[in-house]
């Protein structure tokens, strides 16, 4: 239960943190922190997650990271589902904190966005499902890839949750344009439920995609490692 409370409490800061970014300050009159913040912030939720949670639960904040160690033979196939569900719970519990923080604005309307993630007309640069597709299935293999060989045995120790952290925002930087950014399941479902309609029915793709690339990203540090 420690451990479940843990990621809970860590996907929580990781969507409050990078979502809340983006709907409260992204585009902030005259001080709007803009893509390249909305990209640090998600970053550094890791980082100092990490450094917070990380012996206690191994800060995963996400199903597809879970699902890739998972294949990766660093995580134990029965903890699996009752972490899933926690991530999911924290996600959702950060969507409705930051809801009720942004309605609380005159004339703010979730309607028109609301950090979702989306494809086709619902992409910040009106990109394809295809170009979704691809961009989400190969930034989160490498994403994998990249926390495997942080947390090798073989790495430096203590750095983990730096090199984590930055790949995560340079994530960001490169597909905030694209999907507006998922790589995470339950950071997509967590603002989805309270955006326009269109976020549920665009949902599947920010499940399918990241769940797949985890897995990809996972078998080929495996087979790189060994």
């Amino acid at each position: 239960m420690r451990k479940l409370a843990a990621e809970l409490i860590g996907t929580f800061w990781l969507v409050l943190g990078g979502c809340g970014s983006a709907v409260l300050a992204a585009a902030f009159p005259e001080v709007g922190i803009g893509l390249l913040g909305v990209s640090l912030a998600f970053g550094l939720t890791v980082v100092t997650m990490a450094y917070a949670i990380g012996h206690i639960s191994g800060c995963h904040l996400n199903p597809a990271v879970s699902v890739g160690l998972w294949v990766g033979g660093r995580f134990q196939a029965s903890h699996l589902l009752p972490y899933i569900v926690a991530q999911v719970l924290g996600g959702l519990l950060a969507g409705a904190v930051l809801y009720l923080i942004a309605t609380g604005k005159a004339g703010f309307d979730p309607l028109a966005g609301f950090a979702a993630n989306g494809y086709a007309e619902h992409s910040p640069g009106g990109y394809s499902l295809q170009a979704a597709l691809v961009t989400e299935v190969v930034l989160t293999a490498l994403f994998l890839f990249i926390i495997m060989g942080a947390t090798d045995s073989r790495a430096p120790s203590g750095l983990a949750p730096l090199a984590i952290g930055l790949t995560l925002a340079l994530i960001h930087l490169i597909s905030i344009p694209v999907t507006n950014t998922s790589v995470n399941p339950a950071r997509s479902l967590g603002v989805a439920v309270f955006a326009a309609p269109w976020a549920l029915q665009q949902l599947w793709l920010f499940w399918v995609a990241p769940l797949a690339g985890a897995v990809v990203g996972a078998l080929l540090y495996r087979a790189v490692a060994r």
